[in-house]
């Protein structure tokens, strides 16, 4: 089965404008018991899939949030939010001078002459960064593995010269960028950072349905055409957990480096799929179609065939992140059924034009010519 990682940095790397379309932004926030002592957060991006979680989040446990980003997206929060505006990628961080914050939170960096910015402005002003990376960093993923892992070396001639421009069309620079601008953190944050490596980002708001393709298409019923045998293993995050631990983690002021994906717990294509199944009501049957045959069709693993990479041969690590690190500093999941149920909710709440096609998995045409070929054996050598 072909590699996977450049459509994964492809699609990590996407972002949709006006995710706050979704006023409700159901999260656990509801209720929250509010943190044993306020902080003064600066969150640097804060209007993607998981900054308006942490947000809320925050607002609930009795923090005062800082918002600094360009301004372009505006959303109405339950509490009181300052908003500071600027551009980091002309280095425009003027709005940041002269203040100070007990910890910043850096949700969108991929590149290093940011971090570099950030800390030139902030040196001396905060007590605690957090970095939000990627689990991209790696540069294998043959093999189940903790943070100790080799990252992936940049191999262009400065990474502090690397920008939106030059950046753009070349995904397969994401992950390196991304372990550079750790390391750069390290270097501007000295004994003061946390570097948060997320895995798959799922939930309502996914702007890139690399997992809302399956409680959709489940929902729809009929026969359903899933990768392999079921036994492949999957990985991925609730934005929503990945957004109040990481503000927990800034309540408690952790630092290192933490792999933040999920379940707690080992977890199969199989699995996943019918707890999907439980949670959006779906009688759908699953026809299992062999990697090989997904090959030959040129279907490809993670787009096609969202959430979903083959747990042999090269990426027989990528969904077996160790989070040991995570779950020993209070990383924890809501149930999955939820989150199927709640990712459909809030698709079906998105404009008929944005329902019309998915922007992952398979076509409802596509899928149905593929199952055809598959099931009238059309395929096997006679």
């Amino acid at each position: 089965m072909r590699m996977i990682r450049r459509e994964f940095v492809k699609l990590a790397a996407l972002s949709v404008p006006g995710f706050a379309a979704w006023a409700s932004l159901a999260s656990a926030a509801d209720g929250t018991k509010r943190a044993a002592k306020p902080l003064r957060i600066l969150i640097l991006g804060g209007t993607g899939f998981t900054g308006p979680y942490q947000v809320r989040y925050a607002l609930a446990r009795g923090h005062r949030i800082t918002l600094f980003n360009r301004g372009r997206q505006p959303n109405e929060w339950p509490h009181e939010v300052e908003q500071l505006v600027g551009d980091r990628n002309v280095g425009d961080l003027k709005a940041l001078e002269g203040r100070e914050w007990d910890v910043c939170i850096d949700n969108p960096t991929t590149l290093p002459f940011w971090v570099r910015d950030a800390g030139r402005v902030l040196h001396g002003k905060i007590k605690h960064y957090i970095f939000v990376s990627t689990v991209s960093v790696y540069a294998k993923d043959d093999a189940p593995a903790d943070e100790s892992a080799p990252v992936a070396a940049y191999a262009g001639k400065d990474a502090m010269a690397e920008t939106l421009e030059s950046f753009h069309g070349h995904m397969e620079l994401y992950g390196p960028l991304k372990a550079v601008s750790e390391q750069e953190a390290e270097r501007q944050f000295p004994h003061i950072t946390t570097v948060i490596r997320p895995g798959l980002i799922v939930g309502p708001g996914d702007p890139t349905d690399r997992f809302t393709y399956w409680p959709v298409r489940l929902s729809r019923g009929g026969e359903v055409l899933a990768p392999g045998d079921g036994a492949d293993p999957v990985q991925f995050i609730d934005a929503r957990d990945l957004a109040e631990w990481t503000v927990r983690m800034a309540e408690s002021r952790t630092f290192g480096t933490f792999n933040a994906t999920g379940p707690g717990h080992a977890l199969n294509m199989r699995e996943m799929l019918a707890d999907i199944a439980e949670g959006t009501h779906s009688d759908a049957h699953i026809t299992w179609v062999a990697a090989d045959f997904l090959e030959e069709q040129n279907v490809e693993p993670w787009s096609d065939m969202p959430v979903w990479v083959p747990g042999q041969g090269d990426s027989a690590g990528f969904a077996r992140r160790s989070i040991r690190k995570a779950l020993a500093a209070g990383l924890v999941f809501r149930p999955l059924p939820t989150t199927a149920a709640e990712t459909l909710a809030w698709f079906r709440g998105q404009s008929e034009e944005r329902q019309a096609k998915l922007l992952a998995g398979l076509a409802p045409e596509h899928e149905a010519a593929l199952l055809a070929k598959w099931n009238d054996g059309s395929h096997m050598p006679s």
